[in-house]
């Protein structure tokens, strides 16, 4: 390897972060009310829907002092209002903290008069037509126009954005249309759905690998993968690295790169890998689980939680390892590792999820013991010999 291919760190996946999230927009162009107005319409509309951010700057008629604590010298300073919280803080923030801010959220929204996002919406305002023109460097994908009255695209617009006339034009009171646009863009950047099939435990309480117990035909880590095959984009067996060599090489695999942390670790190495996909992870440990159950859960999806999971009928609690996990999670979980806890149960039940409950409660039985792998050999032969 010479010096030039030398690399100092990992060459990991990356998030397409901004400076606050994935999808964030400034809103550029016209006064700092209206710039308000318009956010406000857009979050009130979509936030039934996904979870969604707005980030401006204290302005000068709405000027106050420091609050005495923080003038005090604290770092943090949290109220608990009754019906919200607010934290204030007396340091400066980096993207890598921004982002860590609005890591749960689908979408930002910035007054781009005074940050700057990585899409714009720009509105063409006679009133801050020279505002707009001051920040013609920060117009590096403009994703919609907004006509506010009686106006034609500025021509410095043009000339600097060749490819202005393939932009979308609105009016900015085409409240509706606006608000279409952005349901469309927000369906389009779904996280695409994975499989994960934990096949890396050491099933010591059984006895034997439940991941080749052959329940219907095929070794059960096979059987998961292809019943997973048509609901997700691609399908991976999770492992430990010096498993990779007896599994079939028809298969995908992933190694554990968070190792010594059970199915925590499989659900973490899968998100370092792909983290911007959202996973469905499921135990090879169920074996009356079938493909009417997934599809359920997949169609019950809420991509703006932090997952998607079943209500356990033993004890009601979500259930973590049949679980679409959304690409949110993954730092919440490094968040939960990195206070000593890698319990994903835990993880589920501190935050914001969609649970369900399933049509047929049988199907989430799990295999630990040998007591229990009697039970399901008992079921599935009076499937077959009623």
């Amino acid at each position: 390897m010479t010096s030039k291919e030398h690399r100092k760190h990992s060459n990991i996946a990356k998030a397409p972060y901004g400076n606050f999230g994935i999808n964030e927009w400034a809103i550029l162009g016209a006064k700092c009310e209206t710039i308000k107005g318009l956010a406000a319409t857009i979050i009130q509309e979509l936030s039934p829907q996904y979870k969604c951010a707005y980030i401006d700057t204290k302005h000068a008629d709405d000027t106050t002092a420091m609050p005495p604590l923080l003038a005090a010298g604290a770092d943090t300073e949290y109220t608990n209002h009754i019906h919200y919280h607010q934290f204030n803080f007396n340091k400066t923030f980096t993207p890598f903290q921004y982002r860590q801010m609005f890591a749960a959220c689908d979408l930002v929204l910035a007054n781009g008069n005074h940050h700057q996002a990585q899409n714009q919406i720009i509105i063409i305002d006679e009133t801050k037509k020279d505002s707009l023109h001051k920040r013609l460097s920060q117009l590096t994908n403009i994703e919609l126009i907004l006509l506010n009255g009686d106006v034609d695209i500025f021509d410095f617009i043009k000339e600097t954005i060749p490819a202005w006339h393939q932009i979308p034009v609105l009016h900015l009171s085409d409240t509706e249309k606006i608000i279409g646009f952005f349901k469309e863009y927000m369906q389009k950047f779904v996280p695409v759905l994975n499989g994960l099939v934990l096949a890396g435990g050491k099933s010591e309480r059984l006895g034997y690998d439940k991941s080749k117990i052959n329940w219907h035909g095929n070794e059960q880590r096979y059987y998961m993968a292809d019943m997973l095959a048509p609901l997700c984009k691609t399908v991976f067996i999770s492992c430990k690295a010096e498993q990779q060599s007896e599994i079939n090489p028809a298969y995908n695999t992933l190694p554990d790169t968070f190792t010594g942390l059970g199915p925590y670790g499989a659900i973490l190495s899968a998100l370092r890998e792909h983290p911007h996909t959202a996973w469905l992870v499921i135990a090879c440990d169920l074996p009356l689980i079938n493909a009417e159950a997934l599809q359920y859960l997949i169609h019950d999806r809420d991509v703006s939680k932090t997952a998607t999971t079943f209500q356990s009928p033993h004890d009601n609690l979500p259930e973590p390892l049949i679980t679409i996990w959304e690409p949110k999670a993954y730092p919440v979980l490094l968040s939960f590792l990195s206070q000593g806890n890698s319990c994903p149960r835990k993880v589920l039940l501190n935050n914001d999820i969609k649970m369900i409950q399933a049509v047929h409660p049988e199907t989430l039985v799990n295999v630990n013991t040998p007591e229990d792998s009697e039970k399901v050999k008992n079921i599935l032969e009076k499937r077959t010999h009623p």
